[in-house]
């Protein structure tokens, strides 16, 4: 009995899912922790100045151009990850052909 199962060849339109998943995922997160932070940063701005907080600032001004960043670098890593993890798990599938 062999503890490593056979998963046979990889196939590459298993990529783009990934990719779009881990990127809608990674956005998320980076959206839900950067708009923590601008709400944290305007409303110590508006205690600063004395006036009372206009929470539109840390959505539309900080938060929203933060994850579009975010999800540029995001997708551009996660195509990278996939693309290497790709081509890894193809060349072990030859490997085990061949042996």
């Amino acid at each position: 009995m062999s503890l490593v199962s056979r998963s046979g060849s990889p196939h590459w339109y298993g990529i783009p899912l990934r990719v779009v998943l881990l990127t809608f995922l990674g956005t998320l997160v980076c959206f839900s922790a950067s708009l923590l932070l601008a709400i944290i940063a305007t409303i110590a701005v508006a205690r600063w100045h004395g006036a009372s907080p206009d929470m539109r600032i840390a959505y539309r001004h900080l938060a929203l151009p933060m994850a579009a960043v975010e999800a540029g670098i995001i997708l551009i890593l996660a195509i990278t990850i996939e693309v290497r993890h790709y081509q890894q798990r193809k060349a072990l599938a030859a490997l085990e052909r061949m042996g």
